[in-house]
């Protein structure tokens, strides 16, 4: 098998499978990753048991023949190549990697011994890869790292008719997405991280779902992938979210950003990084006290509801995230200063967190 292929395509391909094909293992094999050659290029797999990953990589390729090496020293020595058009040539049991003066020859692995990986060649649904990836993207900080949360190390997806939702939370907060969908989709629960995986590999084009018995499987023209699903019942988080608005303010998101980032300097660590908010009188004060002193800030809102003033106080860490997806205005509201807060998008844009307060 002789290849030519562009050092460019050939790093980002391996860079997807780089994330997933885990550096070390009990089973060495997992640590490398099968290429199949054919006539129209390279086709790149690798798995860590919970993720399986496949990626299409173009390439004049004579003499097709498939072989599995060494993930990540494979992807670290095409990444040093002084060349831009990289040769791989299979010559015995070693491919030997050629790229401008370099030339180096790695030891191939067992074929036959590889884990077989299937991706299936029918789909149940088709979303909008682009849409999905900005969806997850939007949540993703809201599910929790900690590992007896079981589901809420997960985020999940429902179907809705014509529209599809993402949620996630850590019990302290939820980020939401809503965004334009069809067909008859199944709501699931993706493991954050695989979700990460996700969002770094879907584009432009049609993310295809084939669902499986505890399992999905997404595929895109370039990448093929299954994913292990997170049994469990995901809580009502509908709940949590306040009916009764009784103040709401709007104003410039990046301003309220680099604000809490201001005060937020002198937050207590030790005290849930709690920044104070005051409304009242079309003014928003936000004001933090450590250990080391005080900080105040004053913004100029927009201000509505029946509530002429109120005081409520939040994680500056967590209003940070909840701004993060918000592109120009922030509509907050408010339902009292011990009730759940809603920040969102001003005009909508389907992206909505919902936040505790913290006692005042």
């Amino acid at each position: 098998m002789r290849a030519h292929v562009t050092k460019k395509t050939l790093s980002e391909g391996l860079g997807l499978l780089e994330r997933v094909v885990p550096s070390r293992s009990s089973n060495p094999l997992l640590t490398s990753l099968k290429v199949e050659a054919s006539e129209a290029g390279l086709t790149l797999s690798g798995t860590n048991l919970e993720i399986d990953l496949s990626c299409f990589v173009p390439a004049e390729v004579q003499d097709p023949q498939s072989f599995v090496v060494p993930a990540h020293l494979f992807a670290q020595i095409v990444r040093n190549l002084g060349g831009e058009l990289v040769e791989l040539e299979i010559v015995g049991s070693e491919l030997a990697v050629r790229a401008g003066g370099s030339d180096f020859k790695l030891q191939t692995g067992d074929l036959e011994a590889y884990p077989p990986l299937s991706f299936p060649a029918h789909a149940d649904v088709s979303l909008d890869a682009a849409e999905l990836a900005r969806a997850f993207g939007s949540v993703r900080y809201a599910a929790s790292n900690e590992a007896f949360q079981a589901v809420f190390r997960g985020i999940k997806l429902e179907h809705r008719g014509e529209s599809a939702r993402v949620v996630a939370s850590d019990g302290y907060r939820v980020a939401i997405r809503d965004f334009p969908a069809s067909g008859d989709g199944r709501n699931l629960i993706v493991p954050a991280r695989s979700a990460d995986e996700l969002i770094r590999v879907l584009r432009d084009g049609e993310a295809r779902f084939t669902y499986g018995e505890g399992m999905l499987s997404v595929t895109t023209d370039r990448v093929r992938m299954n994913l292990k699903l997170l049994d469990g019942d995901f809580p009502d988080y509908e709940r949590v979210i306040p009916k009764d608005i009784k103040l709401q303010v709007t104003l410039p998101g990046t301003a309220l950003k680099e604000a809490v980032n201001r005060v937020a300097v002198l937050a207590d660590k030790n005290a849930n990084n709690r920044v104070e908010f005051l409304v009242s009188e079309g003014k928003l004060r936000l004001a933090a006290e450590g250990d080391y002193g005080r900080a105040q800030d004053t913004l100029d809102v927009t201000q509505g509801g029946s509530e002429p003033a109120m005081s409520l106080a939040f994680n500056a860490r967590h209003v940070l995230d909840a701004l993060g997806p918000i592109d120009g205005d922030a509509e907050l509201l408010f339902s009292g200063s011990t009730s759940p807060a809603i920040f969102r998008a001003s005009g909508g844009g389907g992206y909505m967190a919902v936040m505790v307060t913290l006692r005042v």
